[in-house]
């Protein structure tokens, strides 16, 4: 009888281990593309909606409509880095040029506006003054640090190659995601059902409910940056605000991203004899366009997901430390869950109490 009770729970232990040493195998197979992996199930369910509408145009054809999504991403990726790269480049070129022109011919004289403010006018005036007296010694410097930076340049250069394998790794993973997630899904639900019974449903809803949330929390954000910051560039008598505005909006997609926008434009307000102007655009930045990200953001999560407002705000600040920008998803979900499971557990001992 012992031995039939051993053998019956060496039965029972033996695959759970072998099932326990298989999942870290293949963590150890997947580890340096889970985050690959992670981007690629966020992009797929937040454009899950459309890929079911065009499937559905195609009669239910999913190969086709996964290569067309997948084609449509991207091209929308390829087309945003070249013109966000063709931007960046056309203006440091002009910033290069003024520079150059200023500091190699007639030395550079700061704005009038600044030169008579007190104390600081001139101590900066005299700064620069020295900087074009000692051209020899400042363009060795300047060599020097140019030498130093070439090393990381360089590793930034080779990195663009893995930064398009991973696109393309993403893309392909986006690709059979699209045509064999459903069938994946349906799979995974009856795994995992085994193992957390009913409560399965209550935490992939609020995984699910929480990366629908970000997405709206994210996309408000920066049409609310771009809102914000469009009517700073107008009171600031900027040009063009509303394509600045626009600009502002689609960098605002990534975390302080329309810093990058508002800030340099605020400071070359400045530079060209425009203080007060570019003064009230960089207090308008910190004080308005800054909020919108660090308090509105989590405000609208918090209303998507129903998730109390501290806790958002801990997820998408820790998320971001902990994972980069995938965090912004990864920190929400998962505190998400975190507080599923607690409330699944509240309600399990509420019911044995009764």
């Amino acid at each position: 009888m012992n031995d039939f009770l051993e053998n019956k729970s060496l039965q029972q232990i033996i695959p759970g281990i072998l099932l326990a040493g298989l999942v870290l195998l293949g963590f150890i197979v997947l580890r340096e593309f889970l985050l690959t992996l992670t981007w690629s199930f966020i992009i797929t369910y937040v454009t899950w909606p459309p890929y079911r509408w065009l499937r559905h145009r195609l009669s239910g054809n999913a190969t086709l409509s996964a290569a067309i999504m997948t084609a449509i991403l991207a091209a929308h990726i390829i087309l945003a880095a070249y013109w966000l790269v063709d931007l960046l480049n056309d203006e440091l070129q002009v910033a290069y040029q003024s520079l150059t022109v200023n500091f190699n011919q007639q030395g550079y004289q700061l704005p009038n506006s600044i030169r008579q403010l007190p104390w600081l006018g001139d101590y900066l005036q005299e700064a620069i003054d020295r900087l074009i007296d000692n051209r020899a010694g400042v363009t060795t410097q300047f060599a020097d640090w140019a030498k130093q930076r070439l090393g990381e340049v360089a590793k930034f250069l080779g990195g663009i190659g893995q930064y398009v394998l991973k696109l393309g790794v993403i893309l392909v993973t986006v690709f059979f995601c699209f045509r064999d997630g459903q069938e994946a899904i349906k799979q995974l639900h009856q795994g995992l059902i085994h193992f957390l019974g009913k409560y399965l449903a209550v935490y992939l809803q609020a995984a699910g409910n929480t990366t629908r949330a970000v997405v709206y929390g994210l996309v408000l954000a920066a049409l609310g940056q771009g809102l914000m910051s469009g009517i700073g560039y107008a009171i600031a008598g900027v040009q063009a605000p509303v394509l600045f505005g626009l600009i502002t909006a689609l960098l605002a997609l990534v975390p302080m991203g329309a810093t990058l926008v508002w800030m340099p434009i605020g400071i070359t307000l400045i530079m060209t004899d425009h203080l007060w102007p570019g003064v009230s655009l960089l207090l308008w930045g910190f004080l308005v366009i800054s909020t919108v990200d660090n308090v509105i953001r989590p405000i609208v999560i918090s209303g998507a997901s129903r998730m109390p407002f501290l806790v958002v705000m801990f997820g998408v600040l820790g998320g971001l430390s902990a994972f980069g920008v995938v965090g912004l998803f990864l920190g929400p979900v998962i505190l998400s869950v975190l507080l599923a499971v607690w409330k699944a557990w509240l309600e399990q001992q509420e019911m044995k109490n009764h």
